[in-house]
């Protein structure tokens, strides 16, 4: 079952912090064109195996749980939870998610057809508009994003963050995958993939701004260790009930 929504596309503005690289192309524009090159850039560098030992081994995926993938792309995010769960014996999660793009859904769409998934929903949508996503996707348990809050400036990234908090469960968490700016990442990330690199310092900020209480930092576990030069992990849990 798919579902598509078009919203307008925001571009970024150049407003992402002292340091940082400037989103310089449209988002859409450039994963529509550069799709495939990306699909095998992610998979080249063990992308997803990184994020499947990593959901394996921390404790954040349990049976039943409302999962929203948020920038879902080609499905990379969404295919190793699913693989993460079978891994941990326990049915994998529905899968809801959306992208701006509709050449990464499509991308998507043709990899579940092929290993036969045919319980996920997919939406065309923009983070900075969560309010065009059907009615029901809300009180999540985990909200999970890779690779996309890179291209929102700074002003876009606390309030996706905000949206995104609000469409958790009192007791749900946003897990962020984030490129961190560093030397490597700067010309291989921030000028090939045109995206936003923060500071560790940034996101915490920008986290805590939105309403987040308590972001932790996690690491890529053994054999994928490499994978942290590349970014950070960020959990946060919604703190909707946190004492003053």
């Amino acid at each position: 079952m798919y579902k598509q929504v078009d919203v307008p596309f925001l571009p970024c503005r150049p407003d992402c912090g002292q340091g940082a690289i400037i989103v310089s192309m449209d988002p859409r524009q450039l994963f529509t064109e550069q799709c495939g090159p990306y699909e095998l850039f992610i998979r080249s560098a063990g992308y997803t195996q990184g994020l499947r030992t990593f959901f394996v081994r921390s404790g954040m995926l349990r049976p039943g749980s409302r999962i929203l993938d948020a920038g879902c792309g080609t499905g990379a995010l969404s295919l190793a939870m699913r693989e993460a769960a079978l891994r941990l014996q326990f049915t994998p999660p529905a899968i809801q998610g959306f992208d701006l793009t509709p050449a990464m859904l499509e991308r998507f769409r043709n990899t579940l057809v092929a290993h036969g998934i045919d319980n996920a929903e997919l939406v065309q949508s923009n983070v900075l508009h969560l309010d065009a996503l059907p009615a029901s996707w809300n009180n999540y348990d985990l909200i999970a994003t890779a690779s996309m809050m890179e291209y929102l400036s700074r002003n876009e990234f606390n309030a996706a963050l905000r949206g995104l908090r609000a469409r958790l469960s009192d007791n749900g968490a946003l897990l962020l995958f984030i490129t961190r700016r560093n030397w490597i990442t700067r010309p291989l990330i921030g000028r090939w993939w045109h995206a936003n690199l923060y500071t560790a310092k940034e996101i915490q900020a920008a986290f805590q701004e939105a309403g987040f209480p308590r972001p932790a930092f996690h690491r890529f576990p053994f054999p994928y260790g490499y994978l942290n030069v590349w970014g950070y992990i960020v959990e946060a849990p919604a703190g909707f009930h946190t004492p003053p």
